[in-house]
């Protein structure tokens, strides 16, 4: 297929080096990187009921039927023995407890963007002295100054490096950043942008409790870790090797529906609520919201067509993406891999989910000589926020 970007009448725009079209943001290097406890979810049941001192039949039936609903098989945790044993009134019920649970939050979050930040670093292959700006995205720690200034220290960039912080998106905050960070990119020529996510659940940890149903949910579905991009526009012939073209991009809410992912923070830490209706919810706009994104990219095609990297919220939002859509079960194969393999991580998932969608994608490319150029790449938070972009694979 030729590479050049589809401009809204159908036309090329100038190629440049590696198929990329010349002014458009691309991701150069993928990183991740994770906390040291690793929870298999067979083991999840006994463990979070132990750590939090709970016996109730019911509870324990509830805890087991959700672990296995939400196809989940592992994911990472900031939470150790050491921590519930240095602080035991993080499983106490009603405990103030805020403030030990930020101390806790904003290190490790901030050990793990840097050690993500440092792992795409390292696949970019340029110093990390040209970085020009910083995106952070986070929604488990608050101070300040913020991560973003810590990041950057902690990295050693440049002084004048410009910052952007993105707090408390929640699962869309990842494609929020790559919106902003093409925006930068393909506004000030020859920058390159570091995004970055990390996000924990000890915020949110407690005991089960009747009145909170979705306590439970949390501790069934949810991992921590961190992610990070590089993006930039006009990769450097030879130097740097772009995967992926940012091509347009949308942002959108739905009026009255800013309740129905509800999140508080108290002296006790962050409270959730989900509404039972969210999954309906995406299934009745999805199809709409692909469309004006694909419409906004001149992108005439169908969606078995395209290659998907969406935002795993859970087994029910794929299921009724795919349905909605009409979508092939391989279309989101990778969503439906990062689910399996880190949970639903919050902002960072969708990084996961294109890291795996990079490997298929040159797999096809491998055994069949070409896989599918253009993608979509879709998140949902808060709000209720969707959040998108057109992408082209330049494997």
């Amino acid at each position: 297929m030729s590479a050049g970007h589809m401009d809204l009448n159908g036309g090329r725009e100038e190629s440049g080096p590696g198929g990329a079209s010349r002014g458009k943001a691309t991701v150069l290097a993928l990183g991740k990187a994770f906390p040291d406890q690793v929870l298999l979810q067979e083991h999840i049941v006994n463990s979070y009921l132990h750590n939090t001192n709970c016996d109730d039949a019911a509870t324990r039936e509830k805890l087991e039927r959700l672990c296995k609903n939400t196809t989940v098989k592992t994911r990472y945790t900031v939470i150790s023995q050491e921590i519930l044993d240095k602080y035991p009134e993080l499983a106490t019920e009603g405990s103030p407890t805020i403030t030990q649970r930020l101390d806790i939050a904003n290190a490790a979050v901030l050990d793990m963007a840097a050690a993500a930040s440092l792992a795409c670093i390292a696949e970019w292959c340029r110093p990390a002295a040209d970085i020009t700006h910083v995106v952070y995205v986070s929604s488990s720690e608050l101070r300040l100054p913020g991560g973003d200034l810590r990041l950057a220290a902690r990295l050693g960039l440049r002084p004048d490096a410009g910052r952007v912080a993105l707090y408390f998106h929640g699962c869309y905050g990842g494609v929020t950043g790559l919106r902003v960070a093409k925006d930068i990119a393909e506004n000030n020529p020859g920058s390159r942008v570091l995004v970055a996510t990390s996000e924990t659940t000890i915020l949110g940890f407690r005991p089960p409790n009747p009145s909170r149903p979705y306590d439970l949910v949390g501790a069934a579905l949810f991992g921590d870790g961190a992610a990070a991009a590089i993006v930039g526009t006009d990769p450097v012939p030879g130097v740097e090797f772009p995967f992926m073209e940012l091509d347009h991009a949308v942002q959108q809410f739905l009026p009255g529906t800013h309740n129905v992912i509800d999140g508080r923070i108290s002296e006790e830490g962050i409270y959730f609520k989900l509404g039972r209706d969210l999954p309906q919810m995406i299934e009745n706009h999805i199809e709409s919201f692909c469309k004006v994104l694909m419409e906004k990219a001149g992108l005439k095609k169908g969606f078995n067509e395209l290659f998907w990297a969406v935002h795993p919220g859970g087994p029910a939002i794929l299921n009724r993406v795919e349905s909605s859509l009409g979508l092939r079960p391989e279309k989101l194969q990778s969503s439906r891999r990062a689910l399996m393999d880190y949970g639903n991580a919050s902002s960072n998932t969708v990084f996961y989910v294109m890291d795996y969608m990079r490997e298929e994608l040159k797999m096809k490319k491998k055994n069949e000589g070409e896989g599918e150029e253009w993608g979509l790449v879709l998140a949902f938070g808060p709000g209720i926020t969707f959040e998108g972009i057109v992408v082209r694979s330049l494997q």
